[in-house]
Parts: structure tokens; sequence; C-alpha cells
């Protein structure tokens, strides 16, 4: 089992740098836009179409990392006024609905994905973009951010980190 959790976070990892670099990508690329659209004067094609994919690619890519390093916003106030029991009842039965509903997801957007290449969907722009390449990311992210989710829950389950990752003592 130590295995799996070190491959799912080392992969959590990976994907966090991939969103990275899916980000500058877009940063650089709407940099080249506005240059070519007010310097040039030359119309752009295709910088629309791949800033909206890369990112909406780093959202799910990401997700796994944002997940693991608990960098998502969330609402914590009840966990912190619980009692250690029912903060750790209450954490098991999130990471089983948010593995329910990412399993879902995931099942989901691989049929668009598959759809999308067995009928070589194409973007309605001038750049005519494979639509099976951005929609790859949906139950790629989704499918690594299952696991993530799995391996939170088998942690708090046998008590390698605490439920929220909120320890008793932090409480007062």
């Amino acid at each position: 089992m130590d295995a799996f959790i070190r491959a799912v976070k080392f992969v959590s990892q990976v994907c966090g740098i991939a969103a990275g670099v899916l980000i500058a990508s877009a940063v650089f690329v709407v940099c080249h836009m506005v240059f070519m659209r007010y310097v040039m004067n030359i119309n752009t094609i295709w910088q629309t179409d791949f800033v909206t994919y890369s990112l909406i690619a780093a959202t799910f890519i990401g997700s796994p990392f944002v997940l693991m390093t608990r960098g998502h916003v969330n609402m914590d106030v009840l966990p912190i006024y619980l009692k250690p029991r029912a903060r750790f009842w209450l954490a098991v039965i999130a990471s089983v609905i948010g593995i329910a509903f990412c399993l879902v997801m995931t099942i989901l957007t691989f049929h668009l994905f598959r759809e999308a290449w067995a009928n070589n969907w194409r973007s309605d722009t001038m750049w005519r973009a494979r639509m099976w390449i951005p929609y790859s990311s949906m139950p790629f992210g989704l499918g690594l951010l299952t696991l993530q989710y799995m391996v939170e829950l088998y942690c708090v389950i046998a008590g390698r980190e605490p439920p929220f990752g909120i320890r008793d003592k932090e409480v007062s």
C-alpha cells in the first residue's frame, strides 16, 4: 500500500507541475496574442482556443495536486468544532462522497472524450482544433483526483493523517 500511496502522490506532484506549465504557456500565448493584434496589426487564429483549452486542462490536471496539498478553498468551521471521532467520520463521509462524484464524472467525461475521438470532432473556430485533445484532460484529471481521494481516505482511516489535517491538540 505504501508503494501505491507514493506512486499516486508522485503522479499528483507531476500533475501540479504540468498544470503550472500549462498556465505559464497560456500567459505566454496571451502576451503573443496581444503583440500580434495590437503591435503587428495581424489577426490571431489559434491563441484564444489554446489559452481556453490550456486553462481548462490545468484545472483538471492540477486538481489531484491541489487536493494533496490541501490547496483548495474550504470551510473548516464544522470540523474544527467537532470532537475528534465526529471529525473522523465527517472526513470519511466527505471522502466517500468525493470519490463517488469524481468516479461518476470520470466515466461521463471519458464518454465525451471517446465520442469526440470517434467522430473526429473539431472546434468551430478557424483553428479547427481536434476536440479530443482538450477533452482528454477531463477524464485524466478526474481519474487521478479519484485516486488521490482514495489515498486521502486510506490515510485518514489508517491513522496516517488526521481528518482535514487538523490534529486534536490544534483545536482549543
